[in-house]
């Protein structure tokens, strides 16, 4: 995977981008949107998963995180323009999208906004849209920052202030996964912590309020992947979003949690491939 750059939007924004870089014979160039908190920064297991069939793997820092320009007051549905001057500047035409978690609502925004473009999604124990028709909180296991998030950014700026990390969020086969081979995302998150909660911030209020779209707009293939046991997001959102997404199909994976459930990138890699390739 290629060093970072910038790119430096119309409005003045700089988006800090990774590119594996152009090659003619690449299957597919797949956009990879980062969980919460997250630098931007390919993960090894993505990448080499990419590159082991053939996949240019792009992957950008949302604004605020990872040396990208804060935009606060953003929602879901404005990642869809910054992804495609994204795939612009590095001169990609159409493209898939994978998102792990805070992740998978922009991969979905992408292919709401810019169908010619974003020709199919995979969401990874991805959160759904609030909605009061259930109880969005119920199996959080620690729901108190997306519900301040609820009240506004300044509230959830205020929550930031004293926010501590509940181990507890994780199963035990998530917890084995970070110590093994999803170490790297565990020390990304941190040093994204470390770079400040401005990024987080703005997800979660983002995740907490109107995303701009419908997911009846995403009339592109969309793979959903969910851990039965996940407790950071629960299986309601997962089956909210197939009920809701028009061209969807889910993988529940029984035994998983949030974390050891990305252990499905390579196969949905290929479920992308084998719909788009």
């Amino acid at each position: 995977m290629a060093a970072g750059q910038d790119v430096r939007l119309g409005d003045g924004r700089v988006l800090h981008v990774y590119d594996s870089g152009a090659d003619a014979t690449a299957a597919l160039t797949l956009v990879w949107h980062h969980g919460s908190p997250q630098t931007g920064a390919p993960l090894p297991p993505v990448a080499e998963a990419a590159a082991a069939r053939g996949i240019r793997l792009v992957s950008y820092a949302r604004p605020g995180y990872g040396g990208s320009t804060p935009r606060h007051g953003r929602d879901v549905v404005s990642a869809a323009d910054d992804v495609v001057a994204v795939a612009d500047a590095l001169g990609v035409g159409r493209f898939a999208a994978m998102g792990a978690s805070g992740g998978g609502p922009h991969a979905l925004a992408g292919a709401a906004r810019h169908p010619d473009r974003v020709i199919g999604a995979v969401t990874l124990a991805g959160i759904a849209p609030y909605t009061e028709a259930f109880d969005w909180f119920d199996g959080m296991r620690s729901p108190e920052a997306l519900r301040a998030a609820r009240l506004g950014r300044a509230a959830r700026a205020r929550f930031a202030e004293t926010e501590e990390f509940d181990p507890e969020q994780f199963l035990p086969v998530d917890l084995a996964a970070l110590e093994g081979r999803w170490a790297s995302l565990g020390a990304d998150a941190g040093h994204a912590a470390d770079l400040g909660p401005e990024g987080l911030i703005d997800d979660d209020v983002a995740f907490a309020s109107p995303w701009g779209f419908e997911l009846a707009e995403v009339a592109a293939p969309v793979l959903i992947v969910q851990g039965e046991g996940d407790r950071v997001v629960p299986r309601r959102h997962a089956a909210w979003l197939l009920a809701h997404l028009p061209n969807a199909s889910l993988w529940m994976r029984l035994d998983d949690g949030h974390v050891s459930v990305l252990d499905t990138v390579p196969d949905a890699m290929d479920w992308l491939l084998a719909r788009l390739g």
